[in-house]
């Protein structure tokens, strides 16, 4: 069967989804089991964030050293299995441990793939960014449909996620043994910059624009499930069903979006969709009734969907330095922020409603809509 190039990147991205958003799914049991509040277990998750900002920032030359099959077969193999480790330790302190060694390996996944996708991207002619990372909602959405099944059913954690690890070391390891790397843009030329992924000047608003949607991807994600059930005390099923319409929503747009893009523009589409971003966090906070909360996590999944693959064309476009580093430097900022977001949102829960975590997402939103004209009015694609 022949797969393209594109196409082994979509399953790396699907996969990585598959394995989070299994343990992320299951956060309410892993909870109950290490026996923390919401605080208590939003800086045990701040672990991947601090594996995921000194991968980031230091692990660029060793991805361009490696080359894309060898990073994506040690990253997306290797953060399956330490999330399958995390319901097995018995300690909030081990579990941070683990996930500091799957932020190192999560950090190192990024720069590669929305590299590599960058330079198909060029090769082919039109835009597959949006799609490729939709693929990541795609993972997610359907873990999240099938973990609201299987916590009602009452299975083991444990065994979830072993079963999901097995999954993906399968299909991963056929896929991804016949990945090569494909050539950098001919049209980027620019002076050695140093190795260290540290943001420019000139770089901080697409990590504003960044920071803004992984916020919101975070929220979604993070605590959806913990929401519903704790403003309105929803069966497993239902509490499940604010991550499945999360990630069902930004799968559909990312999946279905480039060709708007190509269209009408990286710009045009990011402001509508911070919009709609704003539009869905206002509706959970105020959410009187689950199913306006449930609306509410869609609009959120839709609103932040491509607003990230559109910064991250723009830093792998730029010509100050090479894309390793740009991209490595936005995701340092917002990639990061995704881990950052179950801690912060965590304390602001714990003290102040968890109906207010999603407010306090409002301010970052409208700074990203200052800055959404950092992105390009049309989409450039230069063949390699």
């Amino acid at each position: 069967m022949h797969i393209g190039p594109q196409q082994r990147i979509y399953v790396c991205f699907f996969l990585f989804a598959v394995s989070m958003g299994a343990m992320l799914s299951r956060l309410p049991d892993i909870q109950d089991a290490l026996k923390v509040d919401k605080s208590e277990l939003g800086l045990t998750l701040i672990g991947a964030a601090i594996g995921a900002l000194i991968s980031l920032t230091f692990s660029s030359p060793i991805v361009a050293r490696l080359g894309a099959r060898t990073t994506a077969f040690i990253t997306v193999l290797g953060t399956s299995a330490c999330l399958a480790f995390v319901p097995w330790m018995s300690m909030a302190p081990l579990v941070f441990g683990i996930l500091v060694l799957e932020g190192l390996l999560a950090g190192a996944l990024e720069i590669n793939l929305n590299v590599e996708i960058d330079r198909i991207e060029a090769q082919l002619g039109r835009g597959v960014m949006n799609r490729a990372h939709g693929f990541w909602s795609l993972g997610f959405f359907v873990t999240a449909l099938a973990s609201a099944a299987i916590r009602q059913a009452g299975i083991p954690v444990e065994v979830h996620l072993g079963l999901t690890f097995g999954f993906v070391v399968i299909v991963g390891t056929y896929v991804i043994a016949g990945m090569r790397n494909a050539p950098a843009r001919t049209t980027q030329t620019h002076a050695d910059a140093g190795h260290i992924a540290l943001p420019t000047v000139a770089l901080l608003p697409l990590c504003v624009i960044g920071i803004a949607a992984f916020l919101v991807e975070g929220a979604g994600i993070d605590w959806s499930a913990i929401y519903m059930r704790d403003t309105f005390q929803s069966e497993p099923f239902v509490g499940g069903l604010g991550l499945t319409l999360f990630t069902f929503f930004m799968a559909i747009t990312r999946i279905f979006a480039d060709p708007f893009v190509d269209r009408f523009g990286p710009r045009t589409i990011a402001l509508t969709l911070l919009l709609v971003s704003a539009a869905g966090l206002c509706a959970v906070w105020l959410a009187p009734h689950q199913y306006i909360a449930l609306a509410g996590f869609a609009l959120m999944g839709g609103g932040c969907s491509v607003v990230y693959p559109l910064a991250v064309s723009a830093a792998a476009q730029r010509t100050d330095r090479a894309s390793h580093l740009n991209v490595a430097a936005l995701g340092q900022m917002s990639f990061v922020v995704f881990f950052l977001a179950p801690p912060l949102l965590g304390f602001v829960a714990e003290h102040f409603g968890i109906r207010t975590a999603y407010l306090v997402c409002l301010p970052v939103i409208l700074s990203a809509l200052i800055c959404v004209r950092s992105l390009s009015p049309r989409r450039r694609l230069a063949a390699a």
